[in-house]
């Protein structure tokens, strides 16, 4: 019954039309604060339809830049509100590396903080979004290509423990 329901889910997120909006909205609502991973979204996509490859690496990267884009505007929000708090070694760090900094933004836990304290900043706003696409692009393509390489018969295990 679970395995059919999971066949049922792919073949949903496998239409294009579906597939690529599905993962453009799970990848910007992860990149803003809420706690949640996008990669299962796009590799669900990927796995079920090859020929989607490269369109929902794109997308995905778009949708997650675009959430990165919402961090950074909240930041330069946080900024008018908590302005006098610039006092600490993450500000520093992020001064001095400014906009290539935001390379990091794809990382687990500490890439939205980041994106949030570009804004608060005030670190340029299209130099931070291209490095944000770049690093979140490059994440994507890594976590997608390493697990389209796992065997078919290990999924089929995990769906089974499901």
């Amino acid at each position: 019954m679970i395995e059919s329901a999971m066949h049922a889910l792919l073949a949903f997120l496998a239409v294009p039309e579906a597939g690529l909006w599905s993962a453009f909205i799970v990848s910007a609502v992860s990149a803003t604060l809420v706690p949640m991973g996008s990669e299962p979204a796009v590799f669900a996509v990927a796995k079920a339809n090859a020929a989607l490859f490269w369109p929902v690496l794109l997308v995905a990267t778009a949708g997650n830049t675009l959430g990165g884009a919402i961090d950074y505007w909240m930041g330069m929000g946080a900024d008018q509100v908590f302005g006098q708090e610039r006092r600490t070694r993450w500000f520093g760090w992020l001064q001095r590396y400014g906009a290539r900094a935001m390379l990091l933004s794809w990382l687990p836990g500490i890439g939205d903080p980041i994106c949030v304290l570009g804004g608060w900043l005030r670190l340029p706003f299209w130099p931070c979004v291209a490095y944000m696409a770049a690093g979140k692009f490059l994440r994507y393509l890594a976590m997608t290509w390493l697990l389209l390489g796992v065997p078919d018969r290990w999924w089929q295990d995990v769906v089974r423990l499901l």
